[in-house]
Protein backbone atom coordinates (compact mmCIF):
# COMPACT_ATOMS: atom_id res chain seq x y z
CA UNK A 1 0.00 0.00 0.00
CA UNK A 2 1.23 3.28 -1.22
CA UNK A 3 0.68 5.63 2.47
CA UNK A 4 -0.17 9.63 2.42
CA UNK A 5 3.61 9.88 4.01
CA UNK A 6 5.00 8.28 0.88
CA UNK A 7 3.09 9.88 -2.01
CA UNK A 8 4.06 13.46 -0.20
CA UNK A 9 7.86 12.50 -0.86
CA UNK A 10 7.37 11.37 -3.84
CA UNK A 11 5.55 14.82 -4.98
CA UNK A 12 7.96 16.74 -2.91
CA UNK A 13 10.88 14.90 -5.13
CA UNK A 14 9.46 15.27 -8.32
CA UNK A 15 9.08 19.21 -7.64
CA UNK A 16 12.63 19.20 -6.46
CA UNK A 17 13.96 17.54 -9.44
CA UNK A 18 11.90 19.71 -11.65
CA UNK A 19 13.62 22.83 -10.23
CA UNK A 20 16.95 21.55 -10.27
CA UNK A 21 16.39 20.47 -14.13
CA UNK A 22 15.19 24.25 -14.44
CA UNK A 23 11.90 22.57 -15.94
CA UNK A 24 8.57 24.54 -16.43
CA UNK A 25 6.39 24.79 -13.69
CA UNK A 26 4.59 21.43 -12.42
CA UNK A 27 1.98 19.77 -10.99
CA UNK A 28 2.05 16.26 -9.68
CA UNK A 29 -0.42 13.86 -9.12
CA UNK A 30 0.19 10.75 -7.20
CA UNK A 31 -2.92 8.43 -6.41
CA UNK A 32 -2.97 5.47 -4.82
CA UNK A 33 -4.19 1.29 -6.77
CA UNK A 34 -7.49 2.27 -6.37
CA UNK A 35 -7.08 6.12 -8.20
CA UNK A 36 -7.50 8.06 -5.18
CA UNK A 37 -5.77 10.94 -4.87
CA UNK A 38 -2.71 10.90 -1.76
CA UNK A 39 -0.85 13.80 -2.85
CA UNK A 40 -1.31 16.74 -5.61
CA UNK A 41 1.50 19.28 -5.67
CA UNK A 42 1.13 22.03 -8.10
CA UNK A 43 4.15 25.31 -8.99
CA UNK A 44 2.53 28.78 -8.26
CA UNK A 45 3.18 29.52 -12.21
CA UNK A 46 1.36 26.26 -13.53
CA UNK A 47 -1.13 26.06 -15.56
CA UNK A 48 -4.66 26.13 -14.16
CA UNK A 49 -5.34 22.74 -15.60
CA UNK A 50 -2.03 21.45 -14.88
CA UNK A 51 -3.54 19.64 -11.38
CA UNK A 52 -6.46 17.97 -13.47
CA UNK A 53 -3.96 16.82 -16.57
CA UNK A 54 -1.28 14.77 -14.09
CA UNK A 55 -4.35 13.00 -12.58
CA UNK A 56 -6.00 12.12 -15.78
CA UNK A 57 -2.22 10.67 -16.54
CA UNK A 58 -1.96 8.76 -13.40
CA UNK A 59 -5.71 7.81 -13.56
CA UNK A 60 -5.61 6.83 -16.99
CA UNK A 61 -2.36 4.95 -16.51
CA UNK A 62 -4.11 2.70 -13.47
CA UNK A 63 -7.19 2.78 -15.54
CA UNK A 64 -5.84 0.79 -18.68
CA UNK A 65 -2.88 -1.13 -16.24
CA UNK A 66 -0.08 0.67 -17.83
CA UNK A 67 1.88 3.47 -18.55
CA UNK A 68 1.04 6.32 -20.69
CA UNK A 69 4.22 6.18 -22.90
CA UNK A 70 2.47 2.89 -23.75
CA UNK A 71 -1.07 4.60 -24.23
CA UNK A 72 0.65 7.27 -25.95
CA UNK A 73 1.82 5.16 -28.53
CA UNK A 74 -0.62 2.55 -29.11
CA UNK A 75 -2.82 5.98 -29.89
CA UNK A 76 -0.71 7.31 -32.48
CA UNK A 77 -0.09 4.15 -34.04
CA UNK A 78 -3.62 2.62 -34.71
CA UNK A 79 -6.90 4.30 -35.92
CA UNK A 80 -8.57 1.82 -34.27
CA UNK A 81 -7.03 2.72 -30.78
CA UNK A 82 -7.72 6.24 -31.47
CA UNK A 83 -11.66 5.23 -31.71
CA UNK A 84 -11.28 3.20 -28.44
CA UNK A 85 -9.63 6.32 -26.87
CA UNK A 86 -12.30 8.61 -27.27
CA UNK A 87 -15.19 6.08 -26.21
CA UNK A 88 -12.81 5.63 -22.97
CA UNK A 89 -13.58 9.25 -22.59
CA UNK A 90 -16.46 9.42 -22.85
CA UNK A 91 -16.92 6.52 -20.35
CA UNK A 92 -14.32 8.29 -18.45
CA UNK A 93 -16.17 11.18 -18.03
CA UNK A 94 -13.05 13.21 -19.88
CA UNK A 95 -10.12 11.99 -16.91
CA UNK A 96 -8.28 9.74 -19.18
CA UNK A 97 -5.38 11.74 -20.62
CA UNK A 98 -3.56 9.23 -23.25
CA UNK A 99 -0.14 11.18 -23.14
CA UNK A 100 2.90 10.44 -21.44
CA UNK A 101 3.87 11.15 -17.96
CA UNK A 102 1.62 8.97 -16.27
CA UNK A 103 3.29 5.83 -14.33
CA UNK A 104 2.42 2.91 -12.19
CA UNK A 105 4.82 3.02 -9.20
CA UNK A 106 5.11 -1.08 -7.98
CA UNK A 107 7.21 -1.75 -4.77
CA UNK A 108 10.24 -3.83 -4.82
CA UNK A 109 8.00 -7.53 -5.23
CA UNK A 110 6.32 -5.77 -8.40
CA UNK A 111 2.96 -5.35 -6.60
CA UNK A 112 1.07 -2.45 -7.57
CA UNK A 113 0.56 0.43 -5.74
CA UNK A 114 -0.50 3.35 -7.27
CA UNK A 115 0.20 6.00 -9.80
CA UNK A 116 1.81 9.86 -10.40
CA UNK A 117 0.99 12.01 -13.10
CA UNK A 118 3.18 15.23 -13.84
CA UNK A 119 2.52 17.62 -16.40
CA UNK A 120 3.76 21.48 -17.22
CA UNK A 121 6.98 20.83 -19.59
CA UNK A 122 6.99 18.10 -22.58
CA UNK A 123 5.59 15.31 -21.85
CA UNK A 124 9.23 13.25 -22.45
CA UNK A 125 10.28 15.14 -19.52
CA UNK A 126 7.27 15.15 -17.26
CA UNK A 127 7.88 11.51 -17.26
CA UNK A 128 11.38 12.02 -16.89
CA UNK A 129 10.76 13.60 -13.84
CA UNK A 130 8.59 10.73 -12.47
CA UNK A 131 10.96 7.94 -13.62
CA UNK A 132 14.21 9.90 -11.97
CA UNK A 133 12.72 10.05 -8.43
CA UNK A 134 10.98 6.47 -8.52
CA UNK A 135 14.76 5.26 -9.42
CA UNK A 136 15.93 7.47 -6.47
CA UNK A 137 13.46 6.17 -4.09
CA UNK A 138 13.69 2.50 -4.88
CA UNK A 139 10.14 2.13 -6.73
CA UNK A 140 9.62 0.16 -10.11
CA UNK A 141 8.30 2.56 -12.46
CA UNK A 142 6.12 1.24 -15.00
CA UNK A 143 5.84 3.84 -18.05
Amino acid sequence: MLTLKEAKQIAEKIMDFAEEEKLNPLAVAVLDKGGHSLCTLRHEDAGILRNDIAFGKAWGALGMGFGTRTFASMTESSQKFQSFVGSLSDMSNGKVVPTQGGVLIRNSDGDLIGAVGVSGDSSENDESAILNTLHDLNYIAQP
